[in-house]
């Protein structure tokens, strides 16, 4: 099992113990593909809630640009509501869980 396998099969498990979802697996592979390299770096992997202009960066890259989103209010609330429901206080949010959640919330399957 390659690098990649192994982080699908963890963000997998983080969004059944976490969200009590069972995950589209085909979906979660995509978006891990999606988003590149940055998976491999402890840093980048992740999500920080608490830096205003990370939140922002989700929003205009993969919101705005990646599903084709207009900039709306909903926009904000969406990710907000995701974060809460990770839970602000946890420190590892990972980014290809967040997307996940989002592309699920915003019904923007299809860009996949």
């Amino acid at each position: 099992m390659n690098k990649r396998e192994e982080l699908i099969i963890k963000y997998a498990a983080e969004l059944k113990d976490k969200f009590g979802l069972e995950p589209e697996m085909d979906l979660l592979t995509k978006i891990t593909i999606g988003c590149g390299p940055s998976i491999y770096n402890a840093d980048s992997a992740t999500v920080s809630s608490s830096d205003d202009s990370e939140l922002e960066r989700v929003k205009t890259n993969f919101l705005i640009k990646k599903l084709g989103l207009e900039d709306t209010p909903e926009l904000d609330a969406a990710i907000n509501s995701v974060i809460d429901n990770y839970g602000r206080s946890n420190r590892t949010k990972y980014r290809v869980v967040v997307y996940y959640l989002l592309t699920k919330h915003f019904s923007k399957e299809t860009v996949y």
